[in-house]
């Protein structure tokens, strides 16, 4: 039987003798909203829904520490935060912008039109959103390259305006690295706010903040849970909740590989789940010490040994098939097939944000550099949303024309099924033109 392990993973031993409250509680990711969050969320939303601009300035003395000048931060600053920061990294960043973009261009939709019957056309328009905003951490949690993610396909897409929100440092301006990379994106406006108060902006529009069509990027758990309260008003991606990563590993796998790519996932947060799932026993203990050696010597010790005593697994096989409904059912994050032959254990695959094929396929690769978007679903959510992508960054505007024929062929079956619904208005203006 799985038990609880005496070493920093909480479970170790087969798959097949895993409890099943432990299985339960490996699967069930979601954190749930929290009573606590969810009240006081709701409380900062009515504040900056009545009264704007002045509850951003508050929110951002009383939550931020800081006096804001402005909220909105120029954009000589971000050209300039661009142009000082360190020569390497701005190339690196801008080598992840334009694999970004380069991944993202051929997702592009197409108009489609079909003639379902003669005289009958149905068509389906894509139309670029008129405004996205991004939401870029920051504070403890700072990523310019989920900045990346959300400004340069939405920039792709022909989006009519793109707007960042970042929360402000103790300087009243988002942290440099992020400025830099809106300048780098191409973000046309950047506001210096953070938090449910920012989401809260974005959704409904303040005096000096436009109201957006969409609110893409991560953030910690009061910026996710005013995502889903606005979600009435404006669209967003999918729910996020802490990072995860399932890896699936044969003896070809190389045990310190999987380990790093546990403990990558297990330095994001301290709820983050990293699980692995081993062909045979012994590959599988092998892994293990593996994990506890790499994360006595982590440098974020604290988060990586809370996130695997929390969520951390290293679980055996006797057969790959035996992983792979596992696999359906996690419908992890990040999915690492670290496999002899993981393009062709590609076709077992049904849900995961991302899948990356082969131990030198690294997750953080994905994170930063090949261009594929890592703002992805989590706690099992890839059973049914996708990671974000253009498709995100339109609506569709769908349309049908019928000839004079075509309707005289449909107005008596369209005025039969109308009255057998009781709606004979309906009835009659099909029958209308049925009528020489």
């Amino acid at each position: 039987m799985a038990t609880l392990a005496s070493s920093n993973l909480r479970y170790r031993g087969p798959l097949s003798s895993l409890a099943r409250e432990d299985l339960r509680r490996l699967m069930d990711r979601s954190a749930g909203s929290d009573a606590r969050v969810a009240t006081r969320v709701r409380e900062l939303i009515a504040r900056v829904r009545a009264d704007g601009d002045r509850a951003l300035f508050e929110l951002a003395r009383q939550l931020d520490r800081v006096e804001l000048k402005a909220l909105e931060v120029p954009r000589s600053v971000c050209e300039a935060a661009l142009a000082a920061l360190e020569p390497s990294v701005r190339e690196a960043l801008a080598r992840a912008a334009r694999n970004i973009a380069l991944a993202h261009v051929p997702q592009k939709p197409h108009l489609v039109e079909v003639e379902t019957e003669p005289g009958i056309l149905v068509g389906r328009r894509p139309d670029p959103l008129g405004r996205v905003g991004v939401y870029a951490p920051g504070g403890r949690a700072v990523y310019p390259s989920s900045l990346l993610m959300g400004v340069v396909p939405a920039k792709v897409a022909g989006v009519g305006e793109v707007i960042v929100c970042s929360p402000p440092g103790p300087d009243g301006l988002p942290h440099p690295s992020v400025l830099a990379a809106a300048a780098l994106a191409g973000a046309d406006r950047v506001f210096a706010l953070g938090g449910a108060g920012a989401v809260a902006a974005m959704a409904y529009g303040t005096e000096s903040v436009p109201r957006v069509d969409r609110i893409v990027g991560p953030g910690n758990a009061y910026v996710a849970e005013a995502k889903l309260q606005v979600v009435g008003a404006v669209a967003i991606e999918a729910p996020a909740g802490p990072s995860e990563i399932l890896v699936v590993a044969d003896a070809s796998a190389n045990p310190s590989a999987v380990a790093r790519e546990m403990l990558a996932q297990a330095e994001h947060d301290p709820e983050a789940a990293c699980v692995t799932l081993a062909l045979g026993e012994s590959l599988a203990e092998i892994i293990a010490q593996e994990v506890d050696r790499l994360a006595e010597r982590a440098k974020r010790w604290e988060i990586v040994t809370s996130a695997l005593g929390s969520r951390g697994a290293v679980l055996s096989v006797s057969s790959l098939e035996e992983a792979w409904p596992f696999v359906a059912d996690f419908a992890p994050e990040h999915l690492l097939i670290a496999t002899e032959s993981s393009q062709e254990d590609l076709r077992h695959v049904r849900n995961a944000g991302t899948v990356f094929l082969g131990e030198r396929s690294s997750v953080a690769y994905g994170d930063y550099m090949t261009g594929s978007n890592h703002v992805l679903p989590t706690a099992g959510l890839a059973r049914a949303y996708s990671g974000l992508n253009l498709l995100d960054f339109y609506r569709w505007t769908t349309y049908q024309r019928v000839a004079p024929r075509a309707a005289e062929s449909l107005a008596e079956d369209v005025g039969r099924l109308a009255d057998s619904e009781g709606l004979f208005a309906h009835a009659d203006a099909a029958r209308a033109w049925g009528r020489p």
